[in-house]
């Protein structure tokens, strides 16, 4: 059974961190690129940051870049996502997400998704 479990969600003020994992099981982790995506109510899901297979090749939104950093373990089947100097207009529901293959940003490439974690950060 397929399944990415995100965790670290919260509330948080402006300026500060939160840190996201996604463990996932079912399926070999290492094999799949991986990604970071995010939707705020009465808007589309967006990409935030995704990482190759290996973890060397990253891609930031132009929104998030400085501020987020992708990695991942690929011995603990474990995508991260450590967000800094967080803005009111990071707030959405974040959800992480594998697909086979490359790297991508296009939430149609993914194959498979987590239920995703609420991060709110107040002003």
């Amino acid at each position: 059974q397929v399944q990415l479990v995100e965790s670290g969600g919260g509330l948080v003020q402006a300026g500060g961190s939160l840190s996201l994992s996604c463990e996932a099981s079912g399926f070999t982790f290492s094999t799949y690129a991986a990604g970071w995506f995010r939707q705020a109510p009465g808007k589309e899901r967006e990409s935030v940051a995704t990482i190759s297979r290996s973890g060397e090749s990253t891609l930031y939104a132009d929104s998030v870049k400085g501020r987020f950093t992708i990695f991942r373990d690929n011995a603990k089947n474990t995508v991260y996502l450590q967000m800094n100097s967080l803005k009111p207009e990071d707030t959405a529901v974040y959800y992480c997400a594998a697909r086979r293959g490359w790297i991508a940003t296009r939430t149609h490439e993914y194959d498979y998704w987590g239920q995703g974690t609420q991060v709110t950060v107040s002003s």
